[in-house]
């Protein structure tokens, strides 16, 4: 089985707009615009369809041209391009180790929620 190629690395403007299309599984730039401008209003309609265009160029998206405004959804999994952005992370900013990255985010804080499903999840990995 050929490995598929390495989705680009979105900037953070991009991730952004990823984390509406995501759960949207696809959308127009105005439906887009509409789910962005609820935490960023100052984002015109332009910007959102000019990045979208551009994410399209770079293989972030996939557009669907059959109807009279494109419809655009993204081209890789959120799991496949968290872990590919994870794996960077982890070799520019950890020296490759799994463990330094992950004592890094325990110490940069988290919930008493998120701490008790991190135990859960160790814990019924210990039972497989």
């Amino acid at each position: 089985m050929a490995k598929s190629p390495t989705p680009p690395k979105p900037t953070p403007a991009e991730l952004d707009l990823l984390q509406v299309l995501w759960p949207l599984g696809s959308a127009t730039a105005r439906r887009a615009h509409e789910e962005i401008v609820k935490e960023r209003p100052e984002v015109t309609y332009a910007t959102v369809l000019r990045l979208m265009q551009i994410m399209h160029g770079k293989g972030l998206l996939i557009r669907d041209e059959s109807e009279r405004s494109h419809v655009y959804a993204p081209a890789h999994p959120q799991e496949s391009l968290q872990t590919n952005l994870l794996k960077d992370l982890m070799q520019r900013a950890f020296a490759g180790s799994a463990k330094a990255l992950v004592l890094a985010a325990l110490k940069s804080g988290i919930s008493k929620k998120e701490r008790e499903e991190i135990e859960r999840l160790l814990k019924d990995g210990d039972d497989r």
